[in-house]
């Protein structure tokens, strides 16, 4: 989804995070309809939510974030909350909304996710026997510095996750670091520190650390009671001028049915599908 510059403060990003953001469009659309009949409200949470709006670098085009973009869903979610570490970036997402969405029912939080979850959770409405609330929570880290003991927290809501898996653009290349004993990232990544045996083993067998952190990681969400997400379901993102790849998003749900939606994104995310977007001034 194209926009134009309207003068307000814009991170610059790669070319492929358009393409990010038209899988997660995407799948919020397949949620937030399927949705809507079952559940008395919908809540959508973005814990990097960034400004709304990115330039693409190198280039004069600037693109709607994932924020904007679920705002303008023909079935709107009846719930927001933003949440980014940078002040910067939820002015102008804050000043974006009010202009583009002006009757959204939104809550910002500015901080870091991981010392604001009970702000999070407490802005989320109350789940009654007679009021059915379902969130869906996008996390859109730039490294594999998730901290899964939030995840955690935040599933104690009914929750689905859509998560960013940094597994190529971080993970492989700091391979060396982060598998240290004195290292704790992928501990708090797993949410545990029992996984360097597994490593040891699955590396023999010729796993890369990419998948090996993905599939982890997965076990990490079953252990919450989320469905298993296999590897080759992990949508993968890649830098589209050198054709290697840069990170995974993946699906984490309780239901099935969220996979049936995740699969017709699979389906129908092709490079026809978001060859040149969609436009929106």
């Amino acid at each position: 989804m194209e926009v134009s510059n309207d003068g307000l403060y814009a991170p610059e990003v790669g070319s492929w995070a358009n393409e990010k953001h038209e899988v997660v469009s995407l799948y919020a659309k397949l949620f937030s309809t399927g949705m809507k009949n079952k559940w008395d409200e919908r809540v959508y949470v973005e814990l990097y939510a960034g400004a709304g709006y990115a330039k693409i670098k190198d280039t004069s085009r600037w693109v709607a974030g994932s924020p904007i973009r679920a705002l303008l869903l023909p079935d709107p979610f009846d719930k927001y909350i933003f949440c980014d570490a940078d002040p910067r970036n939820l002015e102008a997402l804050k000043l974006r909304v009010n202009r583009i969405a002006p009757a959204a029912n939104v809550s910002f939080i500015e901080g870091d996710y991981n010392e604001r979850i009970e702000e999070i959770l407490a802005t989320i409405p109350a789940h009654s026997r007679n009021r059915r609330v379902l969130s869906l929570c996008f996390v859109d880290p730039f490294d594999i510095g998730i901290k899964f003991v939030s995840l955690e927290r935040l599933s104690s809501k009914f929750m689905d996750f859509m998560v960013l898996l940094a597994l190529y653009m971080d993970a492989a290349r700091n391979q060396d670091n982060y598998v240290r004993e004195e290292a704790t990232k992928v501990d708090e990544f797993l949410g545990r520190g029992d996984w360097r045996g597994e490593w040891t083993s699955r590396r023999t067998m010729g796993i890369p650390f990419p998948q090996f952190l993905a599939e982890e990681f997965s076990r990490s969400m079953e252990r919450l009671r989320f469905k298993p997400q296999p590897f080759y379901k992990m949508k993968k993102i890649i830098f589209p001028d050198k054709n290697y790849p840069l990170y995974r998003l993946a699906l984490f749900s309780r239901d099935s049915m969220a996979y049936g939606f995740w699969d017709e994104v699979l389906k129908y995310s092709t490079d026809q599908l978001f060859l040149g977007g969609d436009s929106w001034q």
